[in-house]
C-alpha cells in the first residue's frame, strides 16, 4: 500500500511540476519581447483635432511608447480626423494613424492611392455619433434638420463622413436641404446657440470638449433611432460598420439626466502600411495593450481596448508585426 501510494505521490508531484514548467515557459514568452533592447526610429502617428479624443489618445499612447521604447521618437500630427488619417497613412504622409472603420472601406471602395497597402494593428474603442442641440431646440429627429444651421464636421473628418450618411438616409441633402458649417469638436459646442442648431460629433464617450459644456447643461442629444440605422446598412458596403447602439446615461449624466440615447456607433481603428517595421509595430501593438489601463485612466474608452477584440480590424488585414504579438499571446 506504501509502495502505490508513493507512487501517486511522486505522479502528483510529477503533474505538479509539469504544469508549473508550463505556466513559467507562458510567462516567459509573453516577458520575451521586454527582453531584447526595443527598436528605435522615429514615426508619425496621425491624430485628429485638438479637443478631441483621437489627439487625447495619441498623447497618452506617445507617453507610453516613450516609457517602453526610450529610443523611439513618436511625432503626432493633428489632422480633421479620420478620412484624412487614412489618406496620410496610404501615401506615406504618416506611419500610424488612428481612423473609424467605414473611412478606411471608403477609401478602399474608392481605389485610392496606397488603398492596397494599408494594414490593421488593433481594435480600439468605439466612436459614438452625437447629435447635439440647445436645450430648448425645438429638433427632435434627425428629419427636423432640414433648413437648419448643421455642422457637420471638416471636410476630411470621419464626423463630415457619418453625418452625410446620417442625412440623406433621412432623406436631407447635405448641401442644400441645410445650412451646413464645417464646424467641428473644437468650435461646435461654443457656437451651438450663436451661429449653429446644431452639430454632429463622432467620437468616444465621454469627449472633453462636450462634457464641459455638459455640464453646465447647455445641450441635448438628438436619438437616432435603430430603424434609420437599418436603413444605412442597405446604402452600401461601408455602412455596415454603423450598428445600433444606446449611448449610456453615464457618459454625461448633467445632460442626460438618468436616460439613454439611441444612436449608433463605428469601431476605430489603429492602422499602418505593409511596409512598417514587423518587429517595431510588434512593440507597439504590446504597448497599446498593455498602456490600456494607463491610458483608459484620462480617456474613458480606451479602457475598452482588449486583446480578445483587438485582432479584429476589419476591413483591413493585420499588419505583421501585429499578427505576432496576438500569436505569441494566443491561449
Amino acid at each position: 500500500m506504501s509502495n502505490a501510494l508513493s507512487r501517486i505521490g511522486r505522479r502528483r508531484a510529477l503533474r505538479g511540476a509539469t504544469a508549473g514548467f508550463v505556466a513559467l515557459g507562458l510567462l516567459l514568452w509573453w516577458l520575451a519581447p521586454w527582453s531584447e533592447e526595443p527598436p528605435g526610429g522615429t514615426i508619425t502617428l496621425s491624430t485628429g483635432t485638438r479637443a478631441g479624443v483621437y489627439q487625447k489618445y495619441g498623447e497618452l499612447l506617445r507617453s507610453a511608447l516613450g516609457k517602453h521604447m526610450p529610443d523611439l521618437e513618436v511625432r503626432l500630427t493633428t489632422s480633421d480626423g479620420s478620412q484624412e488619417n487614412v489618406r496620410r497613412v496610404a501615401t506615406g504622409q504618416a506611419d500610424f494613424a488612428i481612423a473609424a472603420a467605414d473611412a478606411v472601406e471608403t477609401y478602399k471602395l474608392a481605389g485610392r492611392p496606397g488603398a492596397d497597402r494599408l494594414r490593421g494593428v488593433a481594435r480600439l474603442y468605439d466612436d459614438y455619433v452625437q447629435l447635439v442641440v440647445a436645450p430648448d431646440s425645438g429638433i427632435r429627429s434627425v428629419a427636423d434638420l432640414r433648413g437648419k444651421r448643421v455642422a457637420i464636421g471638416p471636410p476630411k473628418s470621419g464626423v463630415r463622413l457619418i453625418a452625410n450618411q446620417v442625412l440623406e438616409t433621412a432623406g436631407i441633402d447635405p448641401e442644400t436641404d441645410i445650412r451646413p458649417s464645417s464646424d467641428g469638436i473644437d468650435t461646435g459646442p461654443d457656437r451651438l446657440g450663436h451661429g449653429l442648431d446644431a452639430f454632429f460629433w463622432s467620437g468616444g464617450l465621454p469627449t472633453d470638449g462636450l462634457k464641459r459644456l455638459a455640464e453646465k447643461s447647455a445641450l441635448r442629444f438628438v436619438p437616432i433611432d435603430a430603424g434609420l440605422v437599418a436603413e444605412l446598412h442597405e446604402r452600401g458596403s461601408a455602412t455596415r460598420y454603423y450598428r445600433a447602439t444606446n449611448m449610456p446615461e453615464s457618459a454625461y449624466p448633467d445632460s442626460q439626466l438618468g436616460s439613454t440615447v439611441p444612436t449608433m456607433a463605428v469601431s476605430n481603428l489603429l492602422i499602418t502600411r505593409a511596409d512598417a517595421d514587423p518587429r517595431l509595430t510588434e512593440w507597439l501593438t504590446r504597448i497599446v495593450l498593455k498602456s490600456r489601463d494607463g491610458i483608459g485612466a484620462h480617456v474613458h474608452s480606451a479602457q475598452l481596448v482588449d486583446v480578445r477584440t483587438a485582432i479584429y480590424t476589419d476591413p483591413l488585414r493585420l499588419h505583421e508585426g501585429a499578427r505576432r504579438y496576438y500569436r505569441s499571446v494566443k491561449p
